[in-house]
């Protein structure tokens, strides 16, 4: 009797992620053509880091263990990731607050943080076709970057654990509108430290070693470096070496304690809550 009350829950929930993915993507696939101007963002970004990081190895062989065409490999691989994760429930999460509409989801059945996620599954499905498939052809046959990952697999799951990280730190920022209602320079902040952080403009292993260490306890790493990192099959960071397994365990911790924080600050969130607005 418990199995089936748990296999129709399940049956429940996977419904509720079909639907909601299913109306996100065909509202946002009316502005696809926007998605697809974004199809230029990946290239354009690999090619100042092409030229940046030419002009960095100059005359050297090898910076910080990593050759020039790692480093390449490493930029279109973030590039790439970047539209999988793409999320923006901090955004979306403040608008239903600041406006008052997030009582109407409040009364709803489905916890909203669910049904952000999935929005975010549908747009982001939008986004592999529209955005991820055609930069992975661009720097595959145009630039000629090698885009086959080291373990497939540990790749595929990297990225999704990457995916629902990046989603429960934004939801988090989001809940901070409960208690400023205008939430935006905190996003704003947010945003830039997850950006320098994250691995995205610069790999970890070039800051400094002390950085390396408290940044290997911060959860930035866990939505652009670590992926990366796993596609390439070595990972290093603060002289810490680890095996592809151990360090995607480490991010799969990790995205559990987000999601455990998200909903103690979704809880205290609700005690603030009052609907104004509405």
């Amino acid at each position: 009797m418990v199995g089936v009350e748990i296999m129709n829950y399940i049956k429940n929930k996977i419904q509720v992620v079909k639907a909601v993915s299913m109306v996100t993507y065909k509202e946002w696939s009316a502005y696809r053509t926007h998605s697809m101007v974004s199809i230029f963002v990946g290239p354009v970004y690999f090619m100042v880091q092409y030229f940046i990081w030419k002009a960095v190895y100059s005359g050297n062989s090898v910076l910080n263990g990593m050759e020039l065409s790692q480093i390449l490999t490493y930029f279109g691989v973030t590039a790439l990731i970047g539209y999988l994760t793409m999320d923006f429930a901090d955004w979306n999460l403040q608008m239903l607050v600041r406006t008052g509409k997030f009582l109407t989801f409040a009364l709803r059945p489905v916890h909203h943080r669910f049904f952000a996620l999935s929005q975010k599954i549908g747009h982001r499905i939008l986004g592999l076709l529209f955005e991820f498939l055609p930069c992975l052809f661009i720097f595959v046959f145009i630039f000629k970057v090698n885009m086959i990952p080291a373990s497939p697999g540990w790749t595929v799951l990297s990225i999704v654990l990457a995916f629902l990280m990046n989603f429960y730190l934004n939801y988090i920022i989001g809940l901070t509108a409960f208690w400023l209602v205008q939430s935006t320079s905190i996003r704003r902040v947010y945003q830039l430290l997850l950006g320098i952080f994250s691995g995205g403009l610069i790999p970890l292993v070039f800051f400094p070693v002390y950085l390396q260490k408290l940044l290997f306890f911060l959860p930035f790493q866990y939505v652009s470096y670590v992926p990366t990192m796993v596609f390439t099959g070595k990972y290093s960071l603060a002289g810490i070496k680890m095996g592809i397994p151990e360090i995607v365990g480490i991010q799969a911790a990790a995205v559990l304690l987000a999601a455990l924080a998200s909903e103690a600050v979704y809880r205290a969130s609700m005690k603030r809550f009052t609907g104004v607005g509405a």
